[in-house]
């Protein structure tokens, strides 16, 4: 059977999904998530058919050696081993791979076929997301030396967000910078791209008004819609901007930046290992980047890692709120933002003064639905799934 493999690779992982088309729509079949390709991995397979619904059916470790760990072979014997899995276990043949790709920068604002131009100019954007975007590419080559020949699509974080006005995207310093490229972009935009075409069919009205979407997790985002369209972002120039994240620090006053070079003579590297790797949730608590981690804590320091991250969601709420004019409704996706009742229930407490207001009972059963009958703000609790998206706009393209 003729299907489609999505590629989602990060720094130290790689998540996969075997997706099949029918009738114009994708279905997912197999979701397979890699950790740790630092050695030893654990990989992890699930399916997806209508009847299991993500049932774990194998799993395995791969060592330092078999990943080939210091050849940085990691991502090309993980994804052999998930290759040569599906052809031992299943009757599905690749025959087209989407991607994510965190940045598109100024030259994608849609999903593209990948060529040799689209990987040069992808590759000039590594300094803008420096976490991410090589091993997007790296996972592209990968698929070319596997799957020789098999049409290739990048699908863009960024390329939701090319709505975003100039005044919103544009930062105040010379226009010489802005024409290089220095300016807002936002990330997780094929999230967001998907939260709103779900949000769609559960209420088309809603859909075309004003939208708050709380993307939460490890890595975390807002993003303000206006009937389908990004009118704005917490994230900026990098994915470093907005909320408090896992280790990564937020929004920051540039000024800390120069003070660090100063006075604690670090250099750009330095700066970018605090930034990125050691500060957020982990830098605060200085416990876990783990959400999970920190409630069973309970230290003090913990739970102050958590209300910051609430106070900055509450805080930018009100940000985008009036970049629309107004709230019709509010979404919480991401890891957290889908599972975590507790820290939805504070973010809801800071924002009563929108009328949003939380159904207990549906709030703790993660219902879709979970704002009260009487909140003036409709609040949903609505999981994401950026590969589906990227199946979709990967068929589309190559249909």
């Amino acid at each position: 059977m003729n299907s489609i493999l999505i590629v989602n690779a990060g720094s130290s992982s790689l998540k996969c999904s075997i997706f099949d088309e029918d009738a114009g729509e994708v279905r997912q079949h197999f979701r397979v998530k890699v950790a740790n390709l630092a050695g030893p991995a654990h990989l992890e397979i699930y399916d997806h058919s209508e009847k299991t619904d993500g049932i774990l059916v194998d799993k395995m470790d791969l060592s330092a050696e078999e990943l080939d760990v210091a050849h940085s072979q990691a991502h090309h014997q993980a994804l052999s081993v998930v290759m040569s899995w599906l052809e031992r276990n299943t009757k599905f043949k690749v025959t087209q791979v989407g991607h994510r790709v965190v940045h598109g920068g100024d030259f994608y604002s849609e999903p593209v076929v990948v060529t040799d131009d689209v990987l040069n100019k992808l590759e000039t954007l590594i300094p803008l997301a420096p976490l991410h975007q090589p091993y997007n590419l790296k996972l592209i080559r990968v698929c070319q030396d596997l799957l020789p020949g098999l049409p290739q699509v990048a699908c863009f974080d960024t390329a939701f967000h090319s709505t975003i006005p100039d005044v919103a995207r544009n930062f105040a310093i010379p226009r010489t910078l802005t024409r290089e490229g220095v300016r807002r972009y936002g990330f997780h935009g094929l999230s967001y791209q998907y939260i709103h075409n779900k949000l769609a069919q559960l209420d088309s009205d809603l859909a075309q008004g004003r939208l708050v979407v709380a993307h939460l997790g490890a890595g975390a985002s807002m993003c303000a819609i206006e009937n389908g369209e990004s009118l704005a972002s917490t994230m900026g120039f990098t994915a470093l901007d907005g909320l408090p994240m896992g280790s990564r620090c937020g929004q920051i006053d540039p000024g800390v930046l120069l003070y660090l070079m100063r006075e604690h003579k670090m250099d750009a590297d330095a700066i970018e290992s605090l930034l990125y790797k050691k500060s957020g949730w982990l830098g605060v608590s200085g416990i876990s980047s783990d959400m999970l981690t920190l409630h069973k804590n309970g230290s003090g320091h913990a739970h102050e890692a958590i209300d910051m991250f609430v106070y900055r969601i509450a805080r930018e709420t009100g940000s985008l709120v009036a970049s629309m004019g107004g709230v019709d409704s509010f979404v919480f996706t991401g890891g957290v933002g889908e599972n975590d009742a507790e820290v939805r229930a504070l973010v809801a407490h800071q924002n009563e003064w929108l009328g949003m207001k939380l159904d207990p009972e549906r709030n703790m059963a993660n219902e879709y639905l979970i704002s009260a009958d009487d909140s003036k703000v409709k609040v949903f609790a609505i999981p994401t799934n950026e590969e589906l998206m990227i199946a979709r706009h990967t068929s589309y393209l190559l249909r």
